[in-house]
C-alpha cells in the first residue's frame, strides 16, 4: 500500500479541522494558510471528503467545513480511502494482485504487510491525532502563522509648538502682507 502526499495532506487538514471546529465551520483559506497548502488543492480534497460523508460544508459568510461525525468515529483509513479514490475492497485485494505479480515466496509478505498497514490505519482515529497535537502543545489560534515580525519603527517626532505670527502652510504664507513676510 502506498500513501501519497494527497492522503497525508488530507489527514493533516482533517486534523487541523478537528482541532479548530468549535461550534462553527472552519474556512479552507485558514487551513490553507496554516498548512502552507494551495487553496484550490484543499478544495479538491474536501470535495472528495464531503462526497465520502466525512465533512459537511456551509456556504456564505462565516461558512466553511465541519466534521460530519465525531472525531473519535473517523479513522485515518477512511480519510485516505476518500481522497485516494480507492475502495476498502481494493486494499484487501491489493495483496492478492501483488502476489500474482511477485514470486510466491514474497507475495505473502507484501499481502500481509498491506493488511497490517490497513488494520493500523483503521485503528487510529482523528481524535487520537487531535490528542497527540494537543499533547505536543499544538497552538489553537485561528490566525495564520506570522510571516515575519515587523521591525519596530522609531517613534514619530513630536510636532513643534505653533509659533504665533508664523504661517503654517505655503498658502497661508501667500495671504500674508508683504511686509510681514520678511
Amino acid at each position: 500500500m502506498r500513501i501519497t502526499t494527497r492522503g497525508q495532506l488530507a489527514v493533516s487538514a482533517m486534523t487541523d479541522l478537528a482541532l479548530r471546529q468549535k461550534m462553527r465551520p472552519v474556512a479552507l483559506s485558514t487551513i490553507s494558510a496554516r498548512q502552507g497548502t494551495s487553496l484550490s488543492y484543499l478544495e479538491q480534497l474536501f470535495s472528495a471528503l464531503r462526497r465520502a460523508g466525512l465533512v459537511d460544508s456551509t456556504r456564505g459568510p462565516g461558512g466553511g467545513y465541519t466534521l460530519a461525525r465525531r472525531a473519535d468515529q473517523v479513522s485515518v483509513a477512511e480519510i485516505i480511502l476518500a481522497v485516494e479514490n480507492l475502495k476498502a475492497d481494493d486494499l484487501q485485494n491489493l495483496g492478492a494482485g501483488q502476489a500474482a505479480q511477485v514470486k510466491s515466496m514474497t507475495g505473502e509478505l507484501w499481502s500481509t504487510f498491506n493488511l497490517r498497514v490497513m488494520e493500523y490505519l483503521q485503528s487510529v482515529t482523528l481524535q487520537d491525532l487531535v490528542a497527540q497535537q494537543l499533547e505536543k502543545g499544538g497552538a489553537l489560534e485561528d490566525a495564520a502563522p506570522a510571516v515575519a515580525a515587523k521591525p519596530k519603527l522609531p517613534p514619530k517626532p513630536r510636532p513643534l509648538m505653533a509659533r504665533v505670527g508664523v504661517p503654517n502652510s505655503v498658502f497661508a504664507l501667500g495671504s500674508m502682507p508683504l511686509l510681514q513676510r520678511r
